[in-house]
């Protein structure tokens, strides 16, 4: 089995005992993204749609470190605080997705809390053609 790790400056640094990203066999799986900005770590926005851009900027860094793109995602879980939030955050998801081929295969799920109580967090798995 291939692994290998992903990590870059240009998305939030693992808070814990965990990586941004790994590759295994020529599939990225990412970490949960959520709205911080990767130098401060403050949380971006206090609204769904500026979260959701936030989170969504912060995975697109972490897919294109791997080598892959948001092209080659095929499948993500968005966590939404409210899931009142839904169709905003899906406006914004559309930006991001809409334009693909294929967009991905997608599960969205509301949650009881998230960290630092921010309104959203997305993970996915891209194809790796490295």
């Amino acid at each position: 089995m291939s692994l290998h790790q992903v990590s870059t400056k240009n998305a939030p640094a693992a808070i814990g005992p965990y990586s941004q990203g790994i590759v295994a066999n020529g599939l990225l799986f990412t970490a949960g993204q959520i709205p911080f900005d990767p130098v401060t770590m403050e949380i971006v926005g206090t609204e769904i749609q500026s979260q959701t851009a936030q989170a969504l900027k912060n995975l697109k860094a972490v897919v294109e470190a791997s080598g892959s793109s948001f092209e080659k995602v095929v499948k993500t879980t968005v966590f939404l605080k409210d899931m009142n939030d839904f169709a905003k955050m899906n406006e914004i998801y559309a930006q991001a997705f809409g334009s693909n081929k294929f967009p991905p295969a997608r599960s969205a799920v509301e949650v009881a809390r998230l960290p630092r109580d921010v309104l959203v967090e997305i993970e996915c798995v891209a194809v790796v053609d490295k």
